[in-house]
């Protein structure tokens, strides 16, 4: 059970801070957009990443320091993509939140933009395949230590994806909008500097 406990907040509190994937699942769960897919996504993606790092990834990751090179430099590049068609829509479109189904994304462009988010994402690799698998090294009973961290991932984004809608109200107003695309914008700028200085 300490292996659990200790796995489960590990990994939460490195999946807290607001990112780039954690903003896309936001946004999904405010549009009502393939929330449960998306939400699949992105955990399925973290337990494969964890697994993955507490099975020894990590090690080779630190013997091959290039691979997180290139995933900072075509981050930095998606992000930087996607930060300014956010920046755009802030001050070219006028979207309230409507009923379901109003100007939806298809299901592959959605999940495209998942993987972006996830898998060029050179954090989640120093998080959940560097981080949590050196931290794994100290637990006694690896599979709890797993289970614990997957999820803690798993309970976050569904309740971030599901629990967006609690803010619904809010988006009925076109201005929202224009503030959240501005926001994302901003923050995805900001995300894709760092990458690139980084």
């Amino acid at each position: 059970m300490p292996d659990f406990i200790s796995g489960f907040a590990l990994s939460f509190s490195l999946i807290l801070a607001i990112g780039s994937q954690n903003a896309f699942v936001l946004k999904q769960g405010l549009k009502r957009e393939h929330v449960f897919a998306i939400c699949l996504f992105c955990a399925l993606s973290d337990a494969l990443l964890i697994s993955a790092g507490v099975a020894g990834f990590g090690a080779v990751t630190s013997k091959y320091p290039d691979f997180i090179q290139l995933a900072k430099w075509g981050g930095a590049l998606f992000l930087l993509v996607y930060g300014l068609l956010s920046l755009y829509a802030s001050v070219s479109k006028s979207h309230a939140l409507s009923g379901q189904g109003a100007g939806v994304s298809s299901l592959k462009k959605s999940l495209l933009l998942c993987i972006g988010f996830t898998w060029l994402n050179p954090h989640v690799y120093l998080d959940t395949l560097v981080l949590v698998g050196m931290v794994s090294t100290g637990a006694a009973n690896k599979v709890a230590f797993t289970i614990g961290a997957v999820g803690a991932s798993v309970l976050w984004f569904f309740a971030l994806g599901f629990g967006a809608r609690l803010l619904a109200p809010l988006f009925a107003k076109p201005k929202s909008w224009n503030i959240l695309d501005a926001l994302v914008g901003v923050l995805m700028l900001s995300l894709a500097w760092q990458l690139w200085q980084g």
